[in-house]
């Protein structure tokens, strides 16, 4: 009843009484003035600035119009020539205010989470009646705010909140309306006409005067156009404009163009042709005017002339458009409009509409258009064959009484499989787990108990397969099932639902005669049962065994009793396990237990007659066990046994089964399985014995011929994904228990088996011709593995994260992957050379926020087309499988109309390739089809599965197509007409992961739990030629009728381009240019070959390359660079890092096509952006800032330390600075020069000159080498010559040459003269070199090392030049086929060199040969130092190694009959980090070593000490924050560590590690929260969790979890008291940080990601709110909310709350600038803001006068801000790797280099003396001099 005085329509300037201004407000430059065309009072809004001219209803923003018209009308003008502005603020159902505005000022249409901006641009045209401009008419502007919040935010529109009109136009009035009005139509001339719409009421109507057209006065703009459809189809091309037509006068909603003029008619005859750019695509013909269609197909009884009147089956976007004048020159609203989708139903005509009665059939069904039904035969698959053994437990195995066939469960399938053709019989029925299995005396009848839910039990017929039986049992988990011998009496022990074991005796004696099984008797028990068993000798009496105990059960008078057996001092066992067995004239119960004892108990006297225990035996010298015996000491645990007439049976926790007498006097056989034995039984012959193992495996041990026999090979955890190959019939699975394994799918038995146990195999694929597949991993590696060889070929690390998709072209040629972090790769495989060369990286492309199926990443049948999810949830990419460029990008957040939710793609799926079809499953559990050229949705299957179909697969004629979700897959007659129908099967116990056809299509594969194989009972079909059989584009074709070629013109024009806006406002940005060298982290694992019977599995190490990939956003480089390589951690970052990506034309670059073999080669960290040109550099001795300390070493440099004892000199390289640190008072100096990162250094022997080297930048096209003067740290000469990067820099032993090396993509050595640095001599060089040295002993002689051989060089001066002579030495097959990574000299003549399979050799260079080797480590060698003798390694298994060599010079002369023994390690230490710079002391007791975890170490051999000398963070450092005192300060990381650090030394105090995740945010509690020693510090996770440590116990006191997503910033209150956080959606939550409790949750800036948080003191009572504190949260929506509140009241007030417009980024648009905010410490009623608004500029907003007071212009997006606590002072850094300071009082401005990177990171500390700023995991501290 609240909305009945607002129909039908609602007059809200007189409601609200505007004349009188008690109700609303004006603003500025507003009279009431006369208009003379529409001959009435209208209000004019004038003035230059428009927001400070305006009308507003109503007069408060506390208050509400509370207006719940659908529609909202206003009538205004225009004013000529100039801006104008409407903002009206709708309120959702959930009570979220949006902005919608409408101007001529936006350029483009933008939305956030809480602002729509939509463009009205008013154009010049020539026009009847003297009508000079557009904007000088008025304007009936039509707004569905319904439909607008719907399609462009996916929000439910409520009501109007209020209006605010802003200069410069005239406006006569707003109305609402749930009616649709058409004002060019009046009431007389709609009923004339008989048309079915809804005039305009007159009091909206304008004068029109008479015989003349009301378009030729004035305008009408109805947005959405088509605002009664809803949206089916939003389809985003990225070669389609950013701007589309929109609405024009005459509304198409009339279905008779007769009653309109000429004008109107041509209008409707020139709409398509004008409507766009892609107009000249279409066909020529006219197209026909349809009538518009709403969702309920209310069809007019008027039908049109020349077409049809019926709902059309294309998906249309409806335009209105005016007469031929206003066509071309008309208004535009900038922003995409949907396509809507009708389907006529089935049997109705599209010449003839339908009637009422099937329009409302059609609304009833929604959109499940394509109704379910069967089709033949049915059913259409049999499962054939499972993998898989267990799953609630692997102890349930037995044997059929014939002893050929064994019955085990497979999770919720109960197998029965011949031992000898394994052939296998499927029981289905139940629906989880099968948790215990029996079989009773004669064989025939099998009972078998799930686990849940409340224990279902079945009992079926063996020999026919029947479920006999099904009835639940009173026990909640049935745990042990025992028949009595003759099958009349079942036995079940599980737990109630209390927990209490109970005992359940049913009568099985009627089933299979008509009756059911019977409760007999229960019992409950306290006592622990693991195993009960039922005497063959008397079904009455049964045995017990548990913890503790051992009970013997009598059934008697329907009651069930027990008795203890006397232990004795066995009292305390464990038991696992019984078994009776027959001792001559009476029986004798055997229970084992985990100790080891196995008892032999008279069950008459209930008193243990034997004990015995089973022991390990070890012969001295045999580190292998020998024979069990029974004796004391610690026993073996035992799992199982089973006896026979002859043999006891014994399977053990150690692996082993063994065979025993029954006297237990010595092991007769014995078999070591490959885990521990869970259960064994000997078969009823007692000639085999069955066993099984924890880890999945099923076999038996044939005593006669003493072998054992694998029957059945299992993945231990859900299966993940498979992949299918074509020739040989083979299935690749993988799995969650770490195993990748290779099936035959004819036998179903295991042919091959790989294990990575440090790294979880994560998707596989097949190469479709070569006997290879690949497998990509949790550590983002993909590997390639052969079949004919079994051993790894190759392995590459383009990706940072996990593997989401992997995927191989269909010929062979591409291999395409994506990863958890988003990037995409694209890689070429050879068969000729086994590489895996990778073509290109695109980052950001593919969704990355969730754990993705294997379904998500598809390509088509012909390899031309590339499908994935992403770069959102929301959307689906189509990419040109060969170039990577994006053909299509597809919306389908909205294709569910009727959810209340945004719609997120699952799956994808392509079909066969004449169809051109996309498939993709949505989490609103539909399936769409989607064409791939247009993206035009041409088919929709609605509520597929329950749940969201995780998986979907299409067979490869077409005609099926198969859907998985929750525990159930289906098949679907794909081929059928509009309504296909479905088969549903179920079997799995646990989600189905993946499905897929075999190559043949003729039989199906599901995994989940297990793998199942369903054979496809259909009849193939063939195709005519060019065809395929049963084409849904045929039904199509069919369905669409006589309008289906006029919609298939449209379809290509303006009216259906793609969206270019996801609904939902994304922060993600577009695909940038990334750099991926993730090189391979710890071990390969092992490939080995499975066989049926046990034998040694081979072990085959795989070194894997580590791949840099550059390409540019939006397009794929040609080139790469990179290859192969040793398990080295770069420390690269987790994602490129920095802001914006570097995405401009030409910018990326594309390296030669090298490939290095050896990760000694250096790789220069990812760099997002190019260095600043045009900097304010300081003038020299007036600097602000002084650098006084760096906090960080270059990991990923390579001989970048270098040392001196003698003189003390010690020097390394952080990012592109050389810092000289005093090691005695940690004094530093920088040197500053480099324009990129440092790669290497080198110290010439007197100490005087330093030379390093860096890459080649954007502003220099090679690599830049400085040559700087020791004593006064100034650089002496700048050398250049170098294309990539520089290997190696070595001085001569006399210090008058220099040579440097180029890296595997330069391959160049160049030799330099230090008396004038001027190039002497430059070689090209065949193959990358990895390593150089000057002989010390001849000055002459240098070597180098690399692929193969070692190259010796003379040097001989002729004339001014030298000239170099080489000498190739290959190495001797006795130290294998490995690469020499690493060399120095030794004693003359012996060069020592190491390899990358850990070998270290020794050379005789006077006899060119190759003498002596020895394994020095297990990883690849890059560091080598030999001094006398004694020998250091440093290799990338992190270890350090010193060698005794003092008798290798005598071995020299043995030559290659020397021995290695000789030879023995002194000392080893193990580091963090692999090796890569080394320098020690000429006695080699002590050095300095630097790892790849960015740690200096001081070594000690002669102590046996390292002493921690500089640290750093691996991964970017995201925030520093300071103790109130300024004694300590800490950081956070990436790397998931918290370190806290003292500010007088800088050394590393305290560091907190978290495993797994990244710390994005800190906090220190202010001294106001407690005494100092209370001081805690707040981190911020990336999986939602939030904890506080406390630095005085170095302690974890808190954690607590109060978001879902990653927390992006925290801040304390000004009192401590309280915690606020923020997180990746936009919510900030308000705890506790005692008690951990979240007491209230902000969703104001939901949907953006909080990029600030800071809080402050304030009077109370300031800025008219209450409360002490004050606080503000910046979102990344450009958006600022300033609040004030009182937590002890749990008061929270808004103050004031800042919108910016986003800015317009054209170097990486879609990139956002963070968005920075802070309290101004000099004026606290000042708010500075950064990276807001469409300027570059800093921005100083008053709280009191609620405007901008000051800007200062800025040359870059400001990336991180703090303000100076004391001085005026602004730090600003800049992605550009500039740092500023600004002075806000004179506006002086001062920049500074020094940065490698964006500089992501600045803090003041308190007392404003010291600037901390970070680029990516380097600190560099600045000491304030200038203020």
């Amino acid at each position: 009843m609240a909305r009945v005085w607002q129909q039908p329509f609602l007059n809200v300037f007189r409601y609200f009484k505007v004349d009188e201004w008690k109700r609303s407000t004006k603003e500025g430059d507003v009279a009431a003035v006369t208009d003379k065309t529409l001959k009435c009072t209208v209000y004019r809004v004038r003035g230059s600035v428009s927001a400070a001219n305006y009308i507003q209803l109503p007069k408060t923003s506390t208050q509400s119009l509370g207006l719940t018209g659908r529609y909202l009308y206003v009538l205004f003008r225009p004013l000529p020539a100039k801006h104008f502005v409407i903002h009206l603020d709708v309120s959702t159902e959930d009570s979220q205010v949006i902005r919608v505005s409408f101007s001529n000022i936006f350029k483009e249409f933008k939305s956030t989470a809480t602002w729509l901006q939509f463009p009205l641009i008013c154009e010049a045209g020539t026009l009847k009646k003297g009508v000079g401009f557009l904007g000088a008419r008025w304007t009936c502007l039509q707004l569905d705010l319904r439909d607008i919040l719907l399609i462009y935010l996916n929000r439910r529109y409520s009501h109007l909140k209020s209006v605010r009109l802003c200069a410069s136009l005239l406006v006569r009035s707003i109305y609402t309306s749930d009616l649709c009005f058409d004002p060019a139509v009046s009431v007389a001339e709609a009923r004339r006409a008989q048309l079915p719409i809804t005039p305009i009421p007159r009091e909206m109507a304008f004068p029109v005067p008479k015989g003349e057209s009301w378009h030729d006065h004035y305008v009408h703009i109805r947005f959405p156009s088509d605002s009664s459809e809803t949206p089916l189809e939003l389809v985003q091309k990225s070669c389609s404009p950013p701007e589309a037509v929109l609405v024009g006068p005459v509304s198409w909603l009339l279905p008779h163009p007769a009653a309109f003029s000429k004008p109107v008619r041509d209008s409707l005859a020139t709409m398509v042709q004008k409507h766009g750019p892609t107009a000249s695509r279409q066909a020529p013909s006219m197209p026909r005017p349809l009538p518009e269609v709403s969702l309920s197909c209310e069809y007019s009884k008027v039908s049109s002339v020349g077409g049809s009147s019926g709902c059309s089956q294309e998906p249309l976007a409806w335009v209105e458009t005016a007469d031929k004048h206003v066509a071309g020159d008309g208004l535009h609203l900038c922003a995409r409009q949907p396509t809507v989708e009708c389907t006529a139903p089935e049997g109705a005509s599209s010449q003839e509409p339908p009637s009422r009665k099937q329009s409302q059939q059609e609304e009833a069904l929604g959109k499940n258009r394509f109704r379910q039904r069967s089709f033949l035969p049915d059913p259409i698959l049999r499962l054939k064959g499972v993998i898989g053994f267990g799953g609630h437990s692997t102890k349930w195995a037995l044997w059929t009484q014939d002893g050929a066939a064994v019955v085990y469960p497979c999770h919720a399938v109960i197998v029965i499989q011949h031992v000898d053709t394994r052939e296998q019989r499927l029981f289905l029925g139940h629906t989880d787990k099968v948790s215990a299995l029996a079989l009773d005396g004669s064989g025939s009848l099998l009972a078998s108990a799930q686990a849940r839910p409340s224990s279902m039990l079945r009992l079926w017929d063996v020999q026919t397969g029947v479920c006999l039986s099904l009835f639940r049992s009173p026990v909640h988990t049935v745990c042990s099932l025992s028949f009595a011998n003759n099958g009349e009496l079942l036995c079940g022990v599980g737990k109630d639902r209390h927990g209490r074991t109970m005992v359940v005796v049913w009568g099985t004696a009627q089933v299979g005669r008509g009756g059911e099984a019977v409760i007999l008797a229960k019992a409950h028990s306290d006592v622990d049962v693991q195993a009960f068993e039922v005497a063959f000798f008397d079904e009455t009496r049964m045995a017990s065994c548990g913890r503790g105990s051992v009970r013997l059960w009598r059934l008697r008078g329907g009651e069930l009793r027990s008795c203890p057996v006397d232990l004795g001092e066995h009292h305390a066992l464990e038991f696992t396990d019984l078994a009776f067995r027959r001792v001559q004239d009476s029986h004798t119960l055997y229970v084992c237990s985990r100790s080891g004892h196995i008892l032999e108990i008279d069950h008459q006297r209930m008193a243990v007659r034997h004990a015995r225990r089973l022991l390990p035996t070890q012969t001295p010298g045999d580190p292998l066990p020998q024979k069990q015996s029974f004796s004391l000491g610690p026993g073996i645990a035992i799992s199982s046994l089973s006896i026979s007439q002859a043999t006891c049976a014994v399977g053990s926790e150690d692996g082993y089964l063994r065979l025993w007498p029954p006297d237990f006097s010595s092991v007769l056989l014995e078999a070591e399985h490959e885990g521990p034995v869970s259960s064994v039984c000997v078969s009823p012959d007692g000639l085999r014995v069955l066993s099984t193992t924890s880890s999945g495996h099923l076999g038996f041990l044939d005593m006669p011929s003493r072998e054992y026999s694998v029957l059945v090979r299992s993945h231990a955890a859900p299966v993940l994904a498979l992949a299918t190959e074509c020739s040989r019939g083979q299935l690749a699975t993988v799995s969650q228990d770490h195993t990748v394994r290779v099936w035959d799918l004819a036998t179903l038995q295991q042919l091959y088996d790989f294990e990575s146990p440090d790294e979880a195999p994560c998707a596989v694929a097949f190469h479709p011709t070569e006997p290879t597949f690949f497998c990509g991993f949790s550590s983002g590696a993909i590997r390639s593995f052969s079949l004919e060889v079994t051993e790894v070929l190759v392995e590459h690390r383009c990706h940072l994260g996990a593997i989401t998709g992997l995927a191989a072209s269909p010929d062979g040629s591409l291999l395409f992957s994506s990863c958890s972090r988003g990037t995409l790769a694209q890689c070429q495989y050879r068969s000729s050379a086994p590489r895996c060369r990778v073509l290109r990286v695109a980052a950001n492309v593919v969704y990355q926020e969730a754990c993705l199926g294997p379904s998500t990443l598809a390509v088509s049948g012909d390899s031309h087309l590339l499908a994935f999810v992403g770069p959102s949830k929301y959307t689906v990419t189509i990419m040109d499988a060969a170039s990577l460029d994006e053909l299509l990008r597809v919306d389908v957040s909205s294709l569910d109309l009727a959810g209340s939710r945004l719609d997120s793609a699952v799956a994808v799926c392509f079909g066969p390739t004449p169809l051109g079809h996309l498939l993709v499953s949505t989490s609103s559990n539909m399936v769409a089809v989607l064409d791939t050229t247009s993206g035009r949705v041409v088919r929709e299957l609605s509520s597929v599965h329950p749940a969201a179909c995780s998986a979907l697969a299409l067979s490869g004629d077409g005609r099926f197509l198969l859907t998985a979700a929750d525990r159930a897959v289906k098949v679907w007659d794909y081929s059928g007409q509009a309504s296909p129908g479905c088969q549903v099967y179920i079997g799995h116990s646990e989600p189905v992961r993946a499905v897929a056809f075999t190559p043949d299509h003729q039989q199906l594969l599901s995994v989940g739990d297990a793998i199942f194989l369903w054979d496809i009972l259909a009849p193939p079909e063939r195709a005519p030629q060019g065809s395929v059989q049963g084409s849904p584009g045929a039904s199509l074709t069919r369905e669409a009728g006589p309008g289906a070629r006029q919609l298939e013109d449209v379809a290509s024009g303006t009216d259906g381009l793609p969206r270019q806006q996801v609904p939902v406002p994304s922060q993600a940005s577009s695909p940038g240019l990334v750099i991926c060298a993730r090189p391979p982290e710890g071990r390969d694992g092992a490939f080995s070959k499975s066989d049926e019977s046990h034998g040694p599995e081979g072990l085959h190490q795989a070194s894997g390359p580590s791949v840099l990939v550059q390409k540019e956003a939006g397009k794929a480089s040609d080139g790469a660079w990179g290859a192969a390589g040793g398990p080295w951690d770069l420390g690269m970052p987790p994602h490129p890092r920095g802001w914006p990506s570097a995405g401009g034309p030409g910018r990326a670059r594309a390296w030669p096509p090298t490939h290095r073999d050896s990760s000694w080669h250096f790789t220069a960290c990812y760099k997002a952006s190019p260095l600043a040109k045009g900097l304010s550099l300081p003038p020299a001795g007036h600097e602000w800032l002084h650098l006084k300390a760096v906090m960080g070493y270059n990991g990923n440099g390579h001989a970048n330390l270098v040392w001196r004892p003698d003189t003390g000199f010690f020097a390394y390289t952080c990012g592109c600075l050389v810092v000289v640190e005093d090691l005695h008072s940690g004094a530093q100096q920088h040197w500053l020069g480099h324009p990129e990162e440092i790669s290497t250094l080198a110290l010439s022997h007197d100490a005087q000159v330093l030379a390093s080297a860096s890459g080649r930048s954007s502003t220099a096209s090679r690599c830049q080498i400085r040559v700087w003067g020791v004593p006064g740290g100034s650089c002496q000469q700048l050398l250049s010559y170098h294309d990539t990067a520089v290997q190696a820099l070595v001085f001569s032993p006399d210090d008058r040459l220099l040579i440097t090396l180029g890296d595997y993509a330069d391959r160049t050595l160049a030799l330099w003269s230090t008396a004038t640095y001027k190039l002497m001599s430059s070689t090209r060089l065949l193959e990358p070199v990895h390593g150089v040295a000057f002989n010390p002993w001849d000055a002459g002689e240098l070597a180098c090392v690399g692929q193969g051989a070692v190259t010796l060089w003379l040097l001989q001066p002729r004339g001014g030049d030298v000239s170099l002579q080489v000498h190739r030495e290959p190495i001797p097959k006795e130290v294998g086929g490995c690469e020499l990574t690493s060399l120095c000299y030794g004693a003359a003549p012996l060069l020592y060199c190491g390899s990358s399979a850990g070998q270290v050799c020794v050379w005789d260079t006077h006899a060119g040969r190759c003498f002596l080797a020895w394994e020095a480590d297990n990883g690849e060698i890059g560091v080598l130092l030999c001094s006398g003798a004694r020998l250091v390694s440093g290799s990338n298994a992190r270890r350090l190694r010193l060698w005794a060599v003092g008798a290798v010079p005598e071995l020299r002369r043995k030559g290659s009959g020397a021995r290695s023994s000789s030879v023995f390690m002194e000392r080893e230490l193990t580091l963090d980090g692999a090796i890569v710079s080394a320098v020690f002391h000429d006695s080699m007791d002590m050095g300095v070593v630097g790892t790849t975890a960015g740690t200096l170490w001081y070594v000690s051999w002669a102590e046996g000490t390292h002493t921690r000398l500089i640290s750093s963070h691996r991964s970017k450092v995201n925030e520093v924050v300071f103790s109130p005192s300024e004694s300590h300060c800490a950081t956070c990381s990436d790397d998931g560590s918290v370190r806290v650090w003292s500010l007088a030394s800088m050394d590393l105090l305290i560091q907190f590690q978290v495993l797994s995740q990244s710390c994005l945010c800190l906090a220190w509690s202010p001294l106001s929260c407690g005494r100092p020693e209370q001081q805690r510090v707040a981190a911020g996770y990336s999986d939602g969790t939030l904890r506080v440590f406390s630095i005085p116990r170095t302690a974890m006191e808190l954690k607590m979890h109060p978001h879902s997503a990653a927390l992006t910033a925290i801040a304390f209150s000004a009192d401590g008291q309280t915690l606020l956080s923020g997180d990746k959606d936009g919510l900030v939550a308000v705890s506790h940080p005692r008690t951990g409790m979240t007491f209230r949750v902000l969703s104001d800036h939901r949907g953006a990601p909080i990029c600030t948080i800071q809080s402050t003191r304030k009077e109370y009572g300031d800025l008219g709110a209450e409360g002490m504190d004050l606080w503000l949260a910046a979102s990344g929506d450009q958006r600022v909310s300033v609040w004030a509140s009182d937590w002890l009241r749990d008061h929270c007030e808004l103050v004031d709350w800042l919108s910016f417009p986003a800015p317009a980024l054209t170097e990486a648009p879609g990139c956002l600038p963070p968005s920075l905010a802070a309290f101004c410490p000099w004026d606290e009623a000042l708010l500075v803001c950064a990276g807001l608004g469409v300027h570059r500029e800093v921005v100083f907003y008053s709280l009191h006068q609620k405007q901008v007071v000051e800007k200062i212009p800025l040359p870059f997006f400001a990336v991180s801000m703090s303000l100076s606590p004391r001085a005026h002072l602004v730090a600003i850094g800049f992605a550009e790797h500039v740092l500023r300071l600004v002075d806000c009082v004179s506006g002086a401005v001062q920049d500074f280099a020094g940065h490698d990177d964006s500089v992501q990171l600045c803090r003041f500390a308190p007392s404003a003396q010291l600037l901390f700023t970070a680029a990516h995991n380097e600190i560099l501290v600045w000491e304030v001099t200038g203020h």
